[in-house]
């Protein structure tokens, strides 16, 4: 996905507990619903995902190229997934051919890399004319807290600064739409502060010995944890619907490639 976090995260990405954790989280599902929803009735030739990691967002299709920085990823995404192809791949420096792709998609990738403007160009470089690119990313830098320092963001964007840097590599907006509203906010900070009390709290443990939990425990856990985000994810969903576009803390853009004039306005 990103080349800081390479090291840091393949533990995480050889770990199935984590990657069955990490692929029902309600607000993964909700980017995931509204990417694939935005290609309905579209016939894509071919899709790049560019830095899918271990939740890719686009899965109901073979005609789809997987890619991420890391090896590990790749390699279980691969295991987990079966079909499309996986190529490691820095975001920033795409080993493709230009003009390949009738879609690229990039979902909360863009924030992680220092240099998120060449990661556009080149997907859009990657792009034959007219193709689309979808991007997902975290809105409102007032939002930025703990959270996003724990997965590692360089920033959050204000809507007007993507749209420009979509626009320097040629990608113009044609639809915005709201994924989520405050509540993943709060939420996510929430569970990332009481991440670290118990990290924290673990550490001055006299006895810090691990002890591993029966496999019952454990699937019992991931089916409530599964069951809890299913719910959890309607709530999000409406938080979302309710408060207005300037609030929302994650955005999608989905733009054209193209070299034509009086583009209409983003909805």
């Amino acid at each position: 996905m990103i080349r800081s976090a390479t090291t840091s995260f393949d533990g995480f990405f050889e770990d199935s507990k984590y990657v069955a954790f990490k692929n029902h989280l309600y607000n993964y599902r909700l980017r995931k619903r509204a990417v694939e929803k935005t290609l309905q009735g579209d016939v894509p030739e071919l899709i790049l995902e560019v830095g899918s990691g271990i939740s890719p967002v686009m899965t109901r299709t073979r005609r789809i190229i997987y890619s991420d920085l890391s090896f590990t990823a790749m390699k279980a995404l691969k295991q987990s997934l079966g079909r499309g192809c996986y190529v490691v791949a820095d975001g920033m420096h795409l080993p493709f051919q230009s003009g390949v792709f009738s879609h690229t998609v990039s979902s909360e990738v863009l924030e992680h890399l220092k240099d998120d403007q060449r990661a556009i160009n080149e997907m859009a470089r990657v792009m034959r004319p007219e193709a689309h690119c979808i991007v997902t990313f975290p809105h409102k830098k007032f939002y930025f807290a703990n959270d996003d320092r724990f997965v590692k963001h360089y920033r959050r964007y204000e809507l007007n600064d993507m749209i420009d840097r979509l626009n320097r590599a040629g990608l113009h907006p044609v639809r915005i739409q709201k994924i989520l509203g405050p509540l993943e906010k709060a939420t996510m900070s929430s569970l990332v502060f009481c991440y670290a009390v118990m990290q924290k709290l673990n550490k001055n443990k006299k006895n810090n010995v691990i002890t591993k939990k029966p496999l019952v425990v454990v699937k019992g856990f991931v089916f409530l944890f599964k069951w809890a985000n299913l719910i959890y994810m309607t709530l999000a969903w409406l938080d979302a619907q309710i408060w207005p576009r300037s609030l929302a803390t994650i955005l999608m853009i989905n733009s054209i490639k193209t070299q034509k004039t009086g583009i209409p306005s983003p909805e």
